[in-house]
C-alpha cells in the first residue's frame, strides 16, 4: 500500500475514534459511574493505539474506532441484559 494511503487511513481512523467519544460519554445515561469509568479508560486505550497508528503511518488504525463502538455497544447491551441497567 503506498505510503500517503497508509497516512490518510490513520488520519481517518484517529478522527472516526474521536468521534465515538460521544457514545463513551453518553453512557452515562445507562450505566452506573464505576462502568463509565471503565469505559473511558478503554477508550483512552483505543485512542493510544490509533495516535500509534498515525505515528507508524499504519493502515490498521482504521480498525480502531470499529473496534471502538463494537466493544461500547457490547459493554452496554451487556450491562442491560445481565446487570439490569437502565436508562
Amino acid at each position: 500500500m503506498p505510503p500517503i494511503v497508509s497516512t490518510v487511513a490513520a488520519w481517518l481512523g484517529l478522527l472516526a475514534h474521536l468521534g465515538t467519544l460521544m457514545f463513551y460519554l453518553s453512557s452515562g445515561l445507562v450505566a452506573p459511574l464505576w462502568a463509565i469509568i471503565a469505559l473511558l479508560m478503554l477508550w483512552a486505550t483505543l485512542l493510544l493505539l490509533a495516535v500509534l497508528a498515525v505515528r507508524r503511518r499504519q493502515a490498521w488504525g482504521l480498525l480502531v474506532p470499529i473496534v471502538a463502538v463494537a466493544l461500547w455497544l457490547g459493554a452496554i447491551s451487556a450491562g442491560e441484559a445481565i446487570l439490569g441497567w437502565q436508562a
